[in-house]
């Protein structure tokens, strides 16, 4: 798989770019947020996953990844020292599907690229029906992966959009953590239960329905239909 590496120090750069190879990964490396868009360019070939540091040169990582975005729906996992719920629901909110707080385990960080990556090349092997969900006066399209809320359409990430198709399947049915991570990050790594977390909050913002997806303590999340 092609990966790009956006990180402007090159003995980083190349420290982990050699360990990407090792597991099979032909990295690009950027050291901009220009040269990573540079990269994305509509006539490229594509890459597998977008490894963004958000502390670049010319410009804030941040407004790289809307960039992004905007151009490509691959990946982008973000690489930050910021760990506050904020700053990572403000990534999220941009669009990038996970992210990575250093100093990061080198397994970890593995991990996540494989979960993104295995999740999209599933989407795209899976053939369109003609499925919606409704739930009050939220529109959840399967086919084209498209919410509204009252008619107007709400941006949400690849992730984001898995995790609330999920819950809304069985409105006021209980999904343990357990099973969320395993139905929507593909794996059972235990590190991935405060991302969840993190698109938990980032839906509520999103949808501004604080009380649609309730927290059951100790066991998982359990979606509340809203009225129409």
């Amino acid at each position: 798989m092609r990966l790009l590496l956006v990180e402007d120090d090159n003995h980083v750069a190349a420290a982990l770019s050699a360990i990407l190879a090792r597991h099979g990964f032909d990295v690009t490396h950027a050291r901009s947020g220009e040269e990573a868009l540079q990269a994305l360019v509509p006539e490229a070939d594509g890459f597998g996953v977008v490894l963004l540091d958000l502390g670049l040169p010319d410009q804030d990582g941040y407004e790289v990844c809307g960039k992004i975005r905007k151009r490509t729906g691959t990946p982008v996992i973000m690489v930050t020292a910021r760990s506050d719920v904020r700053s990572r629901i403000h990534g999220l909110n941009l669009g990038a599907d996970d992210y990575v707080v250093k100093p990061y385990d080198t397994g970890e960080l593995l991990a996540r690229i494989h979960a993104v990556s295995r999740r999209t090349v599933q989407e795209d092997a899976v053939a369109a029906d003609e499925a919606e969900l409704r739930l009050g006066s939220v529109r959840i399209e399967l086919p084209t992966r498209r919410v509204s809320v009252n008619g107007s359409v709400v941006q949400l990430t690849r992730k984001e959009f898995d995790l609330l198709a999920l819950l809304a399947q069985r409105p006021g049915v209980v999904f343990r953590r357990e099973q969320i991570i395993s139905e929507v990050w593909r794996t059972s790594w235990e590190g991935t239960g405060r991302t969840l977390e993190v698109h938990v909050a980032s839906l509520r913002a999103k949808l501004r329905m604080p009380t649609l997806i309730e927290t059951v303590r100790g066991v998982g999340y359990r979606l509340v239909e809203p009225a129409a």
